[in-house]
């Protein structure tokens, strides 16, 4: 079988785009991974997108993104996964150029948080969850997560003030990162001051809701031009996995099963084991969900992810560099485009095109 290559990557700012729409945003990151990819053109279109028919009115983004970007004709369908939507987009992209039918396929993740504030925010977000029986309550996801933490604590007596590692780690990386949200870096000190959120989960735990965009373009590799102007980034392994998606479901709600099961299929088409990759983006949109995501890929024993944000393991120095460009915590959480962000900054680190945020080779 042909290798797949990422042929094209593409990004906005991710903030508050008070000034531009939806399909704006989406055709900005589009254009950007057209353009970088030389100008070659897809035959498919998948859009990650998790909140839009709620906060922006907008359903059927498949076609209407198809349309505003001038790729009318191919075949486009929007991709809802809640905050994985991003990655379901790439994930079904790969599949479609694997399969031998597509010949070049882009995914584009994107979200607009800001069109809404208050209550339908939050509901909107809300309905990620099992809304019988979890969201009819009350219960939001930083709720949720905050649970989650004060259980994994009372579980393995890890330190409350060992988390501090996973913020700090972030907004250092997203310093040097033009796309971030925040752009400064923290002090313990700082961090220990913060007022909580949903105890015992502070300020700095929770990763901000935000506006962004993020594009892939897939291709062949036998299909990529001779004179391509950038190092060929293969996608070695692809994996998917669901769980149950009520938490009180689960026979262990501190194992994140379906992200277990993912790392270890993708990993095993790969060749690979875990413990061989250069860096890992996690999906940080709290700090337990970092530690629960360091578990669950097989970084270290269950209730042991905290000790490797001791130090400086988690660096960009260290042995397992994490959200090298900010992760969700200071790039932002733009929902349904998380996972296509984060794919954009794997390919920058794998090209050696990172700058101030590459990982040592």
């Amino acid at each position: 079988m042909t290798d797949i290559i990422i042929a094209g990557i593409g990004q906005t700012p991710v903030g508050e785009h008070w000034d531009i729409s939806l399909r704006e945003l989406a055709f900005h990151a589009m254009e950007a991974a057209l353009r970088d990819s030389g100008g070659l053109r897809p035959q498919a279109l998948f859009v990650g997108n998790m909140l839009a028919d709620q906060l922006n009115g907008q359903a059927h983004l498949g076609a209407l993104l198809a349309d505003f970007s001038g790729l009318g004709g191919i075949e486009a369908y929007t991709i809802e996964a809640a905050g994985a939507s991003g990655a379901a987009a790439l994930r079904q992209a790969y599949l479609a150029v694997k399969s031998g039918l597509v010949d070049a396929a882009l995914a584009v993740g994107v979200e607009k948080i800001s069109d809404k504030i208050g209550n339908a925010t939050g509901s909107a977000l809300a309905s990620g969850m099992d809304g019988d029986y979890e969201a009819i309550h009350g219960l939001t996801l930083e709720a949720q997560a905050a649970l989650l933490m004060r259980r994994y604590l009372h579980e393995t007596g890890a330190p409350r003030s060992a988390f501090a590692a996973f913020p700090l780690v972030a907004h250092a990386n997203g310093v040097h990162n033009p796309n971030a949200m925040f752009r400064k870096a923290i002090r313990p000190q700082v961090y220990e001051k913060a007022g909580l959120t949903a105890d015992p989960l502070n300020l700095f735990d929770i990763a901000p809701w935000a506006d962004g965009a993020a594009a892939v373009l897939l291709i062949r590799g036998d299909l990529l031009p001779k004179r391509f102007p950038h190092p060929r980034v293969r996608v070695a392994g692809s994996a998917s996995a669901t769980d149950t998606l009520a938490l009180h479901d689960r026979a262990d709600v501190l194992d994140f099963r379906a992200a277990r099961l993912s790392v270890q299929r993708a990993c095993a088409q790969a060749g690979i084991s875990a413990q061989q990759a250069d860096f890992f983006e996690l999906y940080d949109h709290t700090s337990i969900t970092a530690a629960l995501s360091l578990e669950a890929a097989g970084f270290a024993e269950r209730g042991q992810g905290w000790r490797l944000a001791q130090g400086d393991h988690l660096t960009l120095q260290g042995k397992l560099p994490i959200a090298t460009f900010g992760g969700l915590k200071a790039r932002g959480n733009p929902g349904g485009a998380a996972g296509l962000y984060q794919a954009v900054e794997a390919v920058l680190q794998l090209r050696g095109a990172a700058g101030a945020n590459q990982v040592p080779a």
